[in-house]
């Protein structure tokens, strides 16, 4: 059975990543990249799935775990009755995918057994297993090729392959997996030393670039760090998270592939970027965005591939049990070709910042907002399916209209100075005060005091923060304030933030979900707007108090059942914890620069 969602740590190369356990069990590993089939898929299933442990066999009597100082080397210290010992994991970084696990001896004799389950496909395939020297073993399966080398000779049991060893004070053991195309001669492996001090020095260089954000500088730099672990370096593109389908509730249907590039995350993970100083990152962002929606404004999908990929087809992997039996186990999105009116002012917004942020104007950025801009003036009125992704029918949802606000607001904003160019900014700007007045009319409660979820409708949503956030009213207006007191007054639980009153908004599927975290450091981000920085700390330190002990977020948190929920870890809580401290700690800070675009 798999561990809790926050007992596992990330490994990363910039490729592809994995997830080990506190009891050092490597139960999630996809290869070559984020969105290929697993080859470790015990975190959805069980340990027939696939997975990779190398533990102590002697009963444990203590265990700790942390990071290398600012790298994504992971390292295990073990304590049993005759011997203490340590496991480093990682993911050298570079073009060979490859994952090592180097076993040293501290003090006394420590015994250890490793147990490889190899299973392609996402835990359906079994492998051709062939020894290729005493020490090196060689596992196809159709296109795929993995290849391990220990120092500890191997061999099989029951379809899996095993070894069990002592190491004393000073004594180490070493066992590299690689992957590679099957038809493909057997390459060598990498220098294991080398590897290890060169992943170690260029996590660290990246590290040190960060600037001190008070108190929150380590929260800042991890964060940071794993932001840097989930881009896919080839492209510049940041998946959503490293895995698909640990579910919003556990027991349901709420599981969903977050392997790939949402357009929404981008404004946010520009800022985060820009604003720490990594602009090679947040440009290799910016050009993967618009290698993306590049092509027909009525083709735009609001995620793509790593690469840019637009056919992300979802379906079901019925053999896999799911996560403590949450079904069904998914692969790829249909959210993909859903309607969200608001990546339109993502997009728009996110051009805005990089420019306000210091980058440069991008050549086709004009191009695009020219193509983009009339396409959502025709459709801007229609509903669309959200934020959210509901699958319940589409609505006229109040902040898919703010975004479309944005998309104008922001156009306007950039428009050039030439005698066209004041023409087609005054005319954004008509535009973007029409959708305001209608939004001003038809978001309203019955009763006209404050905003809901969507037209004719009672309901609170937690992106009706973004009223304020991105500078559609003023903070201090009277009807986004007694919408922030009804968001805080339906919507808060335990303290922190659902999206949604799912047992009261039909969404399409059966309710229940935690807390949605980002939702909360977007009313943190709130607070410093109005000044409440003392309620915005406090909820900051809540949310950041429920990173696990290496410093990772999920995407949810059940605060009754007091774990994590959702696919892990989720970069668009990560960027929370960047952004709400720069906004806690800078007095000119991202969430003020964004609120006063307009």
């Amino acid at each position: 059975m798999p561990a809790h969602i926050e007992d596992y740590a990330l490994l990363g190369n910039c490729r592809s990543a994995a997830l080990v356990s506190r009891d050092g069990s490597l139960d999630w590993l996809c290869l070559p990249r984020f969105d290929a089939p697993a080859v470790f898929a015990a975190l959805l299933g069980n340990e027939e799935n696939g997975r990779w442990r190398l533990a102590p066999c002697d009963p444990v009597e203590h265990s700790s775990r942390q990071y290398l100082d600012d790298t994504l080397v992971l390292e295990t210290t073990w304590v049993t009755a005759t011997g203490r010992a340590r496991v480093l994991d990682f993911m050298p970084l570079g073009e060979v995918n490859s994952l090592v696990r180097i076993v040293e001896g501290l003090a006394g004799e420590t015994n250890f057994e490793m147990d490889l389950v190899m299973r392609f496909d996402y835990g359906r395939s079994v492998p051709w297993v062939e020894r290729l020297d005493p020490l090196t073993l060689s596992a196809v399966a159709g296109p795929d090729r993995l290849i391990l080398c220990s120092t500890v000779p191997p061999h099989g049991r029951d379809q899996h392959t095993v070894a069990r060893f002592r190491v004393g004070a000073g004594e180490r053991q070493v066992f590299s997996l690689r992957h590679q195309p099957s038809h493909l001669p057997v390459q060598p492996g990498c220098d294991i030393d080398e590897a290890l001090a060169q992943t170690i020095d260029q996590w660290q260089a990246f590290a040190a670039r960060c600037p001190q954000v008070g108190p929150y500088s380590a929260l800042v730099r991890r964060s940071l760090l794993t932001l840097k672990a989930m881009t896919y370096a080839p492209t510049g593109g940041i998946v959503a998270a490293v895995t698909t389908s640990l579910p919003e509730r556990i027991g349901h249907e709420r599981n969903w592939d977050y392997r790939f590039c949402w357009l929404r995350d981008a404004t946010m993970t520009l800022l985060a970027f820009m604003n720490l100083g990594y602009f090679d990152e947040a440009q290799a962002w910016r050009e993967w965005l618009l290698r993306s929606v590049a092509g027909n404004p009525e083709q735009m999908q609001i995620m793509y591939g790593l690469a840019g990929e637009r056919d992300l087809q979802e379906y079901t992997l019925p053999w896999l049990a799911g996560y403590e039996h949450s079904q069904p186990v998914r692969v790829g999105n249909a959210a993909s070709a859903q309607m969200q009116l608001d990546i339109y002012g993502e997009l728009a917004d996110a051009m805005t910042q990089a420019i306000k942020g210091g980058l440069p104007r991008h050549p086709r950025s004009a191009a695009i907002s020219r193509l983009i801009l009339p396409y959502v003036e025709r459709i801007w009125r229609q509903p669309d399916e959200g934020i959210w992704e509901v699958r319940g029918g589409r609505q006229q949802f109040v902040h898919s209209k703010v975004m479309a606000w944005v998309a104008f607001d922001r156009a306007a904003g950039l428009a050039d100075t030439t005698e066209e160019g004041r023409e087609r900014g005054q005319h954004y700007r008509q535009v973007a005060d029409e959708i305001r007045r209608e939004v001003c009319a038809r978001g309203l409660d019955p009763s006209g005091r404050f905003f809901v979820q969507a037209y004719g409708s009672t309901e609170m949503d937690a992106s009706l923060l973004h009223i304020a956030l991105t500078g559609f009213l003023p903070a201090d207006d009277p009807r986004f304030l007694r919408t922030l007191e009804q968001v805080e007054q339906r919507l808060l639980k335990n303290g922190l933030l659902l999206r949604y009153d799912s047992d009261r908004c039909s969404d399409g599927l059966t309710p229940g979900e935690g807390t949605f975290l980002v939702c909360s450091f977007w009313l943190a981000d709130v607070y410093v707007l109005l000044g409440r920085q003392a309620q915005a700390q406090a909820l900051y330190e809540r949310l950041t108090g429920l990173c696990n002990d290496l410093g990772l977020l999920a995407e949810q948190y059940d605060p009754a059942g007091q774990r994590m929920l959702g696919n892990f870890p989720q970069a668009f809580s990560h960027i929370g914890i960047i952004n709400t401290a720069l906004n806690l700690h800078r007095a000119q800070c991202p969430v003020r620069d964004r609120a006063s675009c307009s």
